[in-house]
């Protein structure tokens, strides 16, 4: 997979810079985009990151609306009216800006996780939270995937088995 995977905990130093996971650089740089694309996340209380392949993403999304359309215009100001180009140092760490850090509620450390074309920063606490409901939401999805793939008497259907 070349995207962003795992997850990681930094903390912001005195200067308020944190170093971006070296995995995470590396997906940037061969992304090709100078510096970190940020914008607050639609549905949480974190931050969506990336790079040239987020853009694309979200370009995508807004070509497939109506040019002017009122849910172009929501979306295009929530994923770029309201996104900064952070720059990165040659050491890979950036500043978060307060207006990012005040949304996504961070103060001393943050948790980067890895979305495939994107990754987020969360503060670690909300983060463990988060993560926390998703592994019971999705054995809630998995447990009502495996109902709706058993036979007619209740048992898993084998490979090949016919109704």
């Amino acid at each position: 997979m070349d995207g962003y995977v795992s997850h990681y905990t930094n903390k912001l130093d005195a200067k308020g810079r944190v170093s971006i996971p070296a995995p995470f650089r590396a997906t940037l740089a061969r992304d090709g985009f100078d510096g970190l694309y940020v914008h607050p996340s639609i549905d949480q209380e974190a931050l969506d990151c990336g790079g040239n392949a987020l853009l694309q993403e979200i370009e995508s999304l807004l070509s497939g609306l109506s040019p002017y359309s009122e849910e172009r215009d929501l979306f295009s100001t929530a994923l770029i009216g309201t996104s900064e180009i952070l720059k990165v140092d040659s050491e890979g760490r950036t500043i978060l800006t307060e207006s990012l850090k005040s949304y996504a509620r961070i103060a001393n450390e943050v948790t980067f996780v890895g979305h495939g074309r994107k990754f987020q920063i969360w503060e670690p606490g909300r983060f463990r939270a988060h993560l926390d409901e998703a592994r019971s939401r999705v054995r809630d999805l998995r447990r009502q995937l495996g109902a709706s793939h058993a036979a007619p008497d209740g048992r898993p259907r084998s490979h090949g088995a016919r109704e």
